[in-house]
């Protein structure tokens, strides 16, 4: 039986001090959001996942969950982070187009998962490049202990602007020239309990393996434990002793790291990610979670403590194979014989629209015929310093730039994807106009009040399911990616990679509800600031909502479902979107061409879940 305590009457005349605590909730509670990176909402049984289990059975089930297209790590931690969407963020996916050279990744097409590099941007673009407000900094600011422990990138962006000043964050470059640097208060902790002071690597878990050799077959074990043990024989001691209220986000990299890598079914579709690597993976992370909730019992601290969990994606397996393709029809050295090679939107726009391709990852060196881009991306046009159309290479999804915003070639692109039969949904920026088979950024919420570059088309890949009944436990995703077939990816919107696991336990939460209505990872923001009783000043209109239902006594909205349907393209392909609302809040649950995305009826009315 968990033991209930009181927070202490300082902390309480603390939060009173401060104004945090509402008129509805005077009691001031402590926050916990745990992110089990990649997590299918399906995949959590009490066989698999019992900490995680319990939490959904005995408090909320969000039974209806969503992740934010692009289904990447960083785009769904900005919007947990400040409760906004992808719109207002401008985290658009994992690889971005800056429209500058970013020095630490010497690059004008960087992936962001690096505390140096976010740090760049963030100097770039006016001090914070979300352009709103992160729920921990506004927690910090007023009074309440902070921290972010996890995989590195996404653990940095909850309390970017503060690097570590107040805020606590500890990731996998801890330690390293390029980590968040430690308070001495922090790291005599560390002393006294017997942890080093540098995050331990990954070992085999980080090995991918390659076109011959299988990935890794054991999950994230060690470095996760150091993780987990600084949470709780270090953080949360020192928060109970400050004897203030508190909000520690801790984001585990498995089960995310261990599909991603995985070595059960190298070039096969199954197990794919079902196989016993990426079960050991979700394990450790509850694991985790075990762990944490041990140490609030243990600290008298479980009955003042909500406990939010929130995957930022589901995920897939991936697939590398193409009918239609011009570049899996040449040779590569790393790439089997009629496989997608890494690179290949970049490489076909470039043949497609009879431009030179240049590689921002290998300072701008033109690609050569049977060669790829080192990273995938790719700058297209005569002058790579100024390039016509830029490709950020991601996974399922990938982002096309248009510096010039040059209507007429966005047109051709279009025509040339449309072609492609690794293609399932196109998303166009409003400002270029509207065309067949295609829908605006605007409809799925990525137009908004961003400070940085906009994505002037977002490419979905094709998914479909192999190897089970359940279409989100089982699918599967053509993917843009070193990678290989058979191992693990997301970025797609099928409904494989939109449903993550979602759930929640704690004062401020009914006990044993399941909650039907559609929720989302912005609303995670949302709602713990509503918990927090944090004052948000939004900048962009394109926020998500506070999940009252799931609250005691909260007001129960009306949820509706809706498709809409772009005209068709020249050859009849149109992208659909299956969405929810609740009031002017909208729920993406899958969209693409029919018959190309788990999530997606085919022509006949049907759900379309084989491959075939």
């Amino acid at each position: 039986m968990r033991r209930r305590a009181l927070l202490p009457l300082t902390a309480t005349l603390f939060a009173l001090a401060v104004g945090t605590a509402s008129a509805e909730n005077p009691a001031q509670h402590n926050l916990i959001l745990f992110v089990p990176d990649g997590l299918r909402s399906l995949s959590v049984t009490p066989e698999t996942a019992p900490a995680m289990s319990e939490v959904r059975d005995k408090g909320v089930n969000f039974k209806n969950p969503h992740s934010m297209f692009p289904t990447f790590t960083m785009a769904n931690a900005s919007a947990m982070s400040t409760g906004h969407y992808l719109g207002d963020t401008g985290t658009f996916s994992n690889t971005l187009f800056t429209g500058y050279l970013s020095t630490p990744a010497d690059t004008v097409v960087p992936f962001i998962e690096n505390d140096a590099v976010l740090g760049d941007i963030d100097a770039h673009f006016g001090g914070n490049y979300i352009n709103e407000e992160a729920v921990l900094k506004m927690a910090r600011e007023q009074g309440f202990s902070t921290a972010a422990i996890g995989k590195v990138g996404p653990t940095l962006v909850f309390d970017h602007t503060d690097r570590g000043q107040s805020t606590i964050v500890i990731d996998d470059a801890t330690g390293g020239k390029n980590g968040v640097p430690l308070s001495d208060e922090i790291k005599d902790a560390m002393t006294k309990a017997g942890l080093p002071p540098a995050t331990p690597s990954r070992g085999d878990n980080g090995k991918a393996g390659d076109a011959k050799t299988p990935g890794t077959t054991v999950a994230n074990i060690a470095q996760q434990a150091y993780m987990a043990d600084l949470a709780t024989k270090v953080v949360l001691p020192l928060f109970q002793a400050r004897a203030k209220p508190f909000v520690l986000v801790y984001w585990s990299r498995d089960p995310d790291g261990s599909q991603h890598n995985t070595g059960d079914s190298l070039n096969t579709f199954v197990p794919g990610i079902n196989g016993p690597t990426s079960i050991a993976g979700i394990r450790n992370a509850d694991n985790n979670l075990a762990q944490l909730r041990k140490a609030l019992d243990d600290l008298g601290l479980a009955a003042t403590t909500d406990v939010m969990i929130s995957a930022d994606h589901g995920f897939s397996t991936i697939s590398k194979q193409s009918k239609t393709s011009p570049s899996a029809k040449v040779a590569y050295d790393d790439t089997p014989k009629d496989f997608l090679p890494m690179g290949f939107l970049a490489l076909d726009l470039a043949k497609a629209l009879g431009m030179p391709l240049f590689d921002p990852n290998d300072k701008n060196a033109r690609i050569s015929e049977g060669a790829h881009p080192k990273a995938g991306n790719g700058l297209l046009g005569a002058d790579p310093a100024n390039p016509d159309l830029v490709v950020a290479t991601n996974g399922g999804s990938d982002l096309i730039y248009l510096p010039k915003a040059d209507k007429k070639l966005a047109r051709r692109a279009i025509a040339a994807l449309l072609e492609q039969d690794y293609v399932s949904g196109i998303f166009v920026d409003d400002s270029l106009g509207q065309f067949g088979g295609t829908l605006s950024l605007s409809q799925i919420n990525l137009k908004g009040k961003a400070v940085m570059p906009n994505p002037s088309i977002v490419v979905n890949f094709r998914s479909f399911a192999e190897g089970c009944d359940e279409p989100t436990k089982c699918s599967v995703e053509v993917a843009d990616t070193v990678l290989r077939q058979g191992q693990g990816m997301h970025g797609s919107f099928g409904r494989g990679d939109t449903m993550n696991f979602m759930a929640a336990i704690g004062p401020d939460f009914k006990s044993g509800f399941v909650d039907a209505l559609p929720v989302g990872n912005a609303d995670i923001g949302m709602t713990a600031a509503k918990i927090l009783g944090l004052a948000l000043k939004p900048k962009g209109s394109l926020a998500g909502r506070v999940m009252t239902e799931a609250m005691p006594n909260g007001a129960r909205p009306k949820a509706v479902s809706l498709v809409v349907r772009s005209r068709p393209g020249a050859n009849g392909l149109r992208t659909v979107l299956r969405m929810q609302r609740v009031g002017s809040q909208r729920y993406f649950d899958a969209a693409g061409f029919p018959g190309r995305s788990v999530g997606i009826e085919d022509g006949n009315g049907n759900q379309k879940t084989a491959g075939k």
